[in-house]
């Protein structure tokens, strides 16, 4: 468990060489201290610990996104901890967002268990408390690629024109397509509305890199791309690009079940990421949509 989280937590660094430490930004000549009193943050916050990313200024949106996904999880985390969005805003000719700095790092393997049992808890609590449709009020980000907004009573819908059918325009606009693709999202449409799951408000890019265990043992997590979804795109994502340990899926499935069909269900919801990395990435990522679409076709023809 603990190279698995340390492996991750290299790579999720590796992603954002952006991000500065509190002293680094004060050796820029940026005075971070003024620029928080400025935006209701105490002055006698202590900079060791805040935890800050300071972007190019044309991506204040997607921090701003960052900001309003962690306050919308908050009330449904119970013992879940995530970072408060301390203050985001235009910094220096850049953008600029201060979180809670969390102590990483936690070599307990009863935190994954907790991370799936508080996980169940928050998408069952927000499925109580939430709107009852799916989607998001506009459209947000998911990494460096766009996330639709908007809401839709039925999940099928959304899911095949919000998700797939987004991913598929933006690379058909790049020259890239699949002839297998219509008849997918002909398929699939219907098939997940048998499913109707409730309208869970879902961390939505929870791969290993956004989550971990705290040195306390408390579990964690961070950087999502929110919104009212199927609860298992999370599990879903959570196998992706080596996956959380087994006790997270244990864990999870001892508190909310999931109902059947889940493991197919997966192919689909980790297809649009396959694709949103397809569109920033390319490369073999390309394929490995492929490999999907063709295996989904497999599991909808009769």
């Amino acid at each position: 468990m603990t190279s698995t989280s340390a492996r991750f937590r290299t790579f999720h660094q590796a992603c954002f060489q952006t991000v500065w430490e509190p002293t680094a930004l004060s050796e820029s000549g940026f005075d971070l201290a003024l620029w928080l009193q400025g935006h209701g943050v105490s002055a006698d916050q202590p900079l060791d610990s805040l935890f800050c990313k300071w972007l190019p200024a044309r991506d204040l949106e997607r921090l701003e996104a960052e900001a309003e996904g962690l306050q919308a999880l908050m009330p449904s985390a119970g013992e879940l901890v995530l970072p408060r969005p301390l203050a985001v805003g235009p910094a220096s000719g850049r953008a600029l967002l201060v979180l809670d700095r969390l102590p990483l790092g936690g070599a307990d393997p009863l935190g994954w268990q907790r991370l799936g049992r508080c996980l169940a808890r928050l998408h069952r609590r927000s499925a109580e408390s939430g709107p009852g449709v799916f989607g998001w009020a506009g459209d947000r980000w998911i990494g460096a690629g766009i996330q639709r907004g908007g809401w839709d009573g039925s999940w099928g819908r959304f899911f095949c024109r919000q998700r797939l059918g987004d991913q598929f325009s933006t690379l058909a606009r790049q020259g890239l397509q699949w002839q297998e693709s219509t008849e997918l999202m002909e398929r699939l449409e219907p098939w997940l509305n048998r499913h109707q799951p409730s309208a869970s408000l879902v961390h939505g890019d929870l791969w290993p890199g956004n989550a971990d265990v705290l040195k306390d043992g408390q579990p964690c997590i961070f950087d999502p791309a929110v919104s009212y979804s199927d609860r298992e795109v999370d599990v879903a994502m959570a196998s992706m690009f080596g996956g959380l340990p087994r006790g997270f899926f244990e864990a999870y499935n001892a508190e909310w079940p999931l109902p059947a069909g889940a493991e197919q269900r997966r192919i689909a919801y980790n297809l649009f990421h396959l694709l949103n990395h397809a569109n920033l990435f390319g490369g073999s990522y390309i394929a490995s949509c492929g490999a999907s679409i063709r295996q989904l076709l497999q599991i909808l023809r009769p």
